[in-house]
């Protein structure tokens, strides 16, 4: 099973319309306010550090980067080559590697283990912008590539970040500057419960090992000047036996 056409065409869409100035991107905040606070529950927890760290989903790259400058070897890889194509852009020294990768694909997730071996996962906010029938695909997808050593972290808006997506919707002049293309492309969040990562994650044998709640920083704003954070939820799983 791989994802479908609509879907891909989505993203495609999307990060070829998008900016290539920082920050333009609704989710794309700086690294400091993002995986670099996620970097620091993460962290304690990989059994290897030396292992290659793929950022799966990973976009422009912003992330990505940042990572590279903290593990030996980063791979960023998304379903989009319009976002890898701004990744690339956007890192002419190749700090990281940057590949095409339908992660829901078995036989993609299966190649790309037998090619780096075990790997820490960093994932964010991308199972809910999945298709519902792809989530546990793609879950199984990161067990894969976790392999017996490696450990993933996954970051995901919960419940309550709902009610604050759609406030901002159905505001009087419409949604945000940056929120406006994700509805337009068809890539709005989707609904994943606050209960059905973590059952996922066990679904694809593996383990939860550390679980808690963590604001999501945006690039956006409110009128009244403050940053849009959306309520999250985040967890480390591995194999621990």
């Amino acid at each position: 099973m791989s994802v479908t056409s609509r879907y891909r065409e989505s993203w495609e869409g999307f990060w070829r319309e998008a900016s290539d100035e920082p920050g333009a991107v609704f989710w794309d905040a700086e690294p400091a306010l993002t995986v670099g606070p996620h970097l620091a529950l993460f962290e304690p927890h990989l059994a290897d550090p030396a292992l290659p760290l793929v950022d799966l989903g990973c976009g422009n790259g912003t992330q990505t980067r940042h990572l590279a400058d903290r593990f030996p070897r980063v791979l960023g890889a998304d379903l989009s080559a319009a976002a890898l194509d701004h990744a690339r852009r956007a890192d002419p020294a190749g700090q990281a590697t940057y590949r095409q990768l339908d992660a829901v694909e078995k036989s993609e997730t299966q190649a790309l283990h037998a090619e780096l071996g075990d790997t820490n996962v960093y994932l964010r906010g991308v199972l809910h912008q999945c298709e519902p029938d792809d989530r546990q695909a793609l879950v199984d997808g990161i067990a894969t590539l976790v392999g017996d050593r490696g450990r993933a972290f996954l970051v995901e808006l919960s419940g309550a970040a709902k009610p604050v997506l759609m406030g901002l919707a159905s505001g009087p002049s419409g949604p945000p500057a940056k929120l406006a293309p994700v509805f337009r492309h068809g890539i709005a969040p989707g609904e994943v419960s606050d209960d059905a990562v973590p059952e996922y994650v066990r679904a694809a044998g593996l383990t939860v090992l550390a679980s808690g709640e963590l604001p999501l920083s945006t690039t956006e704003y409110r009128p009244d000047g403050t940053r849009i954070e959306l309520p999250s939820r985040w967890l480390v799983a591995g194999r621990t036996g």
